[in-house]
């Protein structure tokens, strides 16, 4: 298999640890280890329990206690339905080479995370793209349903989908949900779902009651019996560091083969990941709230600082998450503009090209705290430019 430069990695490995106000970060603020033990009952047996993880193997599907605590967010899914990898991006890698053979269709949401569709285009797959369509001057994303219907053909094998969704922030909801899966279980179609962003409910918009982490729409793998559901740690519950992802799906066949290949990957996890991860979980809800205060606050920085340079940006408020996706009113590209910024200002944004968009997009992330300050960095930085 060859595979192509990942574009957003080869963008952040050249910028993402030499520039000091990032804004660009699709993750929510992290905890250290001391932090995240600090939540249990008793803190200091909580520690020393940690210190005495044993640095042996793991199972290869992973420890047990932490498939069980992840088969817990979903309604149908047991312990067995669940795998876990080191990160989303084992779990993708794994799938995809188990479900798919050369020759078959995959129809892909786009923009996304570029592994999505280049796996299956290094597999020897062919990929159609469902656009996400720009809603106009107010901004916002839409998806058709129409169109993604016309994109079946007899050889299509799976439908990537991707909600929320980076790096919009678009969200599909519950009834969207239900048509896509009566959809693809008239066609026999598999679908995966990246559902790494999950937990954090939708965004509330100025005036709105804020409903909290309520579920906008259910698992994927929940209501469809060929649906495969991607979770991470890395993302709502701001834990990177980690590296635990997993994948929920109800079909024992599907699962045993990922198992399998998972043999030539890491084999297995780490257990002092495993083992955060474990404690993480069981402090979830509180995890997820803290993402999601930080993300409304931020928004609501956001929002005064967009209607500010509404000449210069549309918005496209993310609908969910903590990332969205605003177009710059500029000739410039988008790297462009994002090189010059980095270089000058020390801020970082992503720009829209790594999603292979020639449109000057750019990635904007509001799940860190350090938000309100970098972005006053930037806010300095436009009121300098001639441009604005």
């Amino acid at each position: 298999m060859r595979l192509p430069d990942f574009e957003l990695e080869v963008f952040f490995s050249r910028y993402e640890f030499s520039t000091p106000y990032l804004l660009a970060q699709s993750d929510c603020e992290s905890l250290s280890i001391d932090d995240l033990l600090a939540l249990e009952p008793d803190p200091e047996k909580a520690r020393h329990d940690f210190l005495q993880t044993r640095l042996g193997y793991s199972p290869n599907d992973g420890n047990p206690a932490l498939r069980r605590a992840v088969s817990g967010l979903y309604r149908h899914m047991a312990e067995r339905d669940v795998l876990l990898f080191t990160g989303a991006q084992e779990g993708i890698f794994a799938c995809m080479n188990v479900l798919l053979e050369p020759g078959d269709h995959v129809i892909c949401q786009f923009p996304g995370y570029q592994s999505l569709y280049d796996l299956p285009r290094a597999l020897g797959c062919t990929v159609d793209f469902w656009q996400l369509e720009a809603e106009g001057q107010e901004g916002g994303w839409r998806l058709d349903l129409e169109a993604l219907k016309k994109l079946i053909r007899p050889e299509t094998r799976l439908v990537v989908v991707n909600s929320p969704h980076n790096p919009t922030g678009f969200v599909l909801d519950a009834r969207q949900t239900q048509e896509l899966c009566a959809l693809a279980r008239q066609h026999g179609i598999w679908i995966f779902a990246d559902e790494v962003y999950r937990g954090l409910g939708r965004n509330a918009r100025p005036g709105e009651e804020d409903r909290g982490c309520e579920e906008i729409a259910p698992w994927l793998c929940d209501v469809y019996e060929r649906g495969i559901s991607l979770g991470v740690m890395s993302k709502a519950y701001g834990l990177p560091g980690v590296r635990v992802g997993w994948l929920a799906c109800g079909d024992a066949g599907l699962m045993d083969g990922i198992s399998r290949y998972k043999n030539y990957l890491s084999i297995c996890g780490a257990t002092p990941s495993e083992s955060l991860a474990c404690t993480a979980l069981a402090h979830g809800p509180e995890l997820l709230r803290r993402s999601r205060n930080i993300i409304q606050e931020n928004l609501r920085v956001a929002d005064a600082f967009f209607a500010r340079y509404a000449a210069f940006f549309t918005y496209n408020r993310p609908q969910a998450g903590p990332i969205g996706f605003p177009l710059l009113h500029l000739i410039e590209s988008s790297e462009e503009f994002c090189i010059r910024l980095a270089r000058e200002a020390g801020v970082l944004l992503l720009p829209g090209s790594v999603y292979g968009l020639a449109a000057p997009y750019v990635r904007m992330g509001f799940g860190r705290k350090s938000f309100a300050a970098n972005l006053a960095v930037l806010d300095g930085w436009l009121q300098r430019q001639k441009t604005v």
